[in-house]
């Protein structure tokens, strides 16, 4: 059971480097897998918390709201519920990562790590089919997929069988973005996907 404190120790952030957070999927064959948004990796807080983009200044869920790919507010600094999880899973949302293992900075993670991520993204998305994939971080895209010039939007060419999308990385690292911004950048696949009407 996930612990729901909302702060940790340095120290006790330290002990889930290298952790591992699974991926959030569809768990039944009537869920269907709409829109997989795919983060870099892990960071401590997530590991922590067993919780995707949940460090308290990450702004993933406010921009999600604001754009309503979801309707109600997630709190994932302490840690997502199963409601949580089975609410993003009913909107047809999954979210995954290139690279699997926590660091405190993605710039912890080496180009062979972020190319081997590519190849088993390609894979996880071969096997749960969404109609669109969003992967959260240009300059993560372009090493792991070897395309250097790529940049931000929807993508050329199809990934997989899915409509590929490079949107701003949310991590409150991340100065150029606000909570507006993102959620403008995440509702575009998101009305692809057939989560949120055209507008």
């Amino acid at each position: 059971m996930t612990d729901r404190k909302r702060s940790f120790t340095r120290a006790e952030l330290e002990s889930f480097r290298d952790a591992e957070v699974p991926d959030l999927l569809p768990r039944t064959e009537d869920q269907q897998l709409r829109l997989l948004f795919v983060g870099i990796n892990p960071g401590l807080w997530t590991a922590a918390t067993s919780t995707h983009f949940a460090h308290p200044v990450n702004r993933f869920y406010p921009a999600l709201l604001l754009a309503g790919v979801i309707e109600r507010p997630v709190d994932p600094a302490a840690g997502m519920t199963d409601e949580d999880r089975d609410y993003l899973r009913a909107r047809g949302i999954g979210i995954s990562n290139l690279a699997r293992r926590a660091t405190a900075r993605a710039s912890e993670l080496s180009k062979d790590e972020l190319r081997e991520g590519g190849e088993a993204l390609a894979a996880l998305v071969r096997r749960t089919t969404p109609a669109v994939v969003a992967v959260a971080g240009i300059t993560a895209y372009r090493t792991a997929f070897g395309r250097p010039k790529a940049v931000l939007g929807r993508q050329p060419e199809p990934f997989e069988g899915a409509e590929l999308w490079v949107v701003p990385n949310p991590s409150g690292l991340n100065a150029h973005e606000t909570v507006a911004s993102l959620a403008e950048a995440y509702a575009a696949p998101a009305r692809v996907a057939g989560i949120i009407a055209a507008s």
